[in-house]
């Protein structure tokens, strides 16, 4: 704690760390905290009864959130011909083929989600190395390898996030930004809260959703009543 800044402890010391806040209260609590000097991303992150390690438990994909996230998102498309026009119209920065996998492997990595159409996942796999640690590698579960590449592209840039469970059982995802609503907020958290609820897999027994917190870019978090 000594090495955290003067305004973190401020912020420490203000919230009751035994205490699960409503969503409502922890969104309000959160925008009573000291703030820094940009527009921070508020952050669910949630502990699941899960074992990441056994294939019938993992949870990962994809939700809209109904407020969106605030954040400007950078989608490119691996599709080609009339696919590759819609794509761009929807608002992809870049669209293409072959093309597209070489100024990847070349080092162009200046975008947030990929999409690729089924048919070009044979080229769009060489990139695993590349795009997999980044976490933008295209896949079914996420809902980022569909053969509508173009509602794909509009339904990322609008704010559909992508989430998975990492290997202690925890997935985070941002709900937006501090200068939201609070409303809008506790919309989009209470929207990803369901979500992951709902996907709950089959063969996880005992308690699913164990517990969840809520922070900003740069706040402590705030336990929720879940």
């Amino acid at each position: 704690m000594a090495k955290r800044s003067k305004r973190y402890r401020e912020a420490l010391n203000s919230i009751d760390r035994t205490q699960r806040y409503t969503i409502a209260e922890a969104v309000a609590k959160l925008k009573e905290l000291p703030r820094v000097k940009f527009n921070e991303t508020v952050e669910v992150a949630i502990k699941l009864g899960i074992d990441p390690k056994q294939s019938d438990q993992m949870v990962r994909g994809s939700v809209s959130l109904p407020k969106g996230t605030g954040k400007a998102v950078k989608v490119i498309a691996f599709c080609e011909g009339a696919q590759a026009e819609a794509a761009k119209a929807a608002g992809a920065v870049e669209a293409g083929g072959e093309e597209l996998v070489k100024k990847i492997e070349g080092g162009w990595l200046d975008f947030d989600v990929a999409i690729a159409a089924p048919a070009m996942m044979r080229h769009v796999g060489k990139l695993g190395r590349i795009l997999g640690p980044q976490g933008k590698m295209p896949s079914p579960k996420s809902g980022t390898v569909t053969q509508d590449v173009e509602k794909a592209v509009t339904e990322f840039r609008a704010g559909k996030i992508e989430y998975r469970a990492d290997s202690t059982a925890n997935v985070h995802a941002p709900v937006g930004r501090l200068d939201f609503e609070n409303a809008d907020l506790e919309n989009n958290i209470e929207a990803f809260l369901s979500h992951i609820r709902n996907i709950r897999p089959a063969a996880v027994k005992g308690t699913y959703l164990i517990s969840a917190t809520i922070s900003s870019s740069m706040s402590p978090g705030l336990r929720l009543a879940v």
